[in-house]
């Protein structure tokens, strides 16, 4: 073989190899590096406020549950819903001492007239639920470390009131936005009544 058919050999296989390399030296499909992380940052507390670890502020139940892990959507309502029943019926039954274990101080002093003047006009109530309330969960936030939960309420019962001019039966169907409070991380679980308000049936 010549000395030229050498070189253009030579010159051939360099360009063979300068491809090869120039194809496989390049990154090809999804590399390690590429691909994000799945999990987003950890939640951790800052103050009053739980916040993730880019400075934003966590709000509703995201905010509650970095503050309170162990809460559950699905018991605080059939603990909200017990606690509907109880406050209907001790307040129909004029138990102070039981409402004020589950009312907020301004609460039982709204509750505390309503039962006086009911006193003052010589009337007395029972009340039978006809169906189990339902309880749907509307919002939830936190702030100054203390949480609220609004629940919205459709309640059927039955009144039967007494008073100086007879006796009266009556079918209610009521629907109420209750806000109940409770301190996050406290050892304490109940959570304490704080607003009624009308709603929408």
């Amino acid at each position: 073989m010549s000395v030229v058919s050498l070189v253009i050999l030579a010159v051939l296989a360099a360009v063979v190899l300068y491809q090869l390399y120039a194809v496989l030296g390049r990154r090809v499909g999804r590399q390690p590096e590429d691909t994000p992380a799945l999990a987003g940052p950890d939640p951790v507390r800052r103050g009053a406020v739980p916040v993730v670890d880019d400075g934003a502020p966590l709000t509703g139940l995201a905010a509650l549950k970095a503050g309170d892990p162990g809460f559950d959507v699905g018991k605080f309502l059939d603990g909200a819903r017990s606690a509907y029943e109880l406050i209907v019926r001790a307040f129909v039954g004029g138990d102070r001492e039981k409402l004020a274990k589950l009312l907020s101080p301004d609460m039982m002093m709204h509750f505390e007239a309503a039962i006086a003047q009911r006193e003052g006009e010589d009337r007395t109530e029972t009340v039978e639920f006809l169906n189990p309330p339902r309880a749907d969960l509307e919002s939830v936030e936190v702030a100054d470390d203390k949480a609220r939960a609004k629940v919205r309420f459709l309640g059927e019962y039955r009144s039967r009131t007494k008073g100086p001019e007879g006796e009266g039966v009556d079918d209610r169907r009521t629907a109420e936005i209750w806000t109940f409070e409770r301190p996050v991380g406290s050892r304490d679980p109940n959570w304490i009544l704080a607003r009624v308000d009308a709603a929408e049936a």
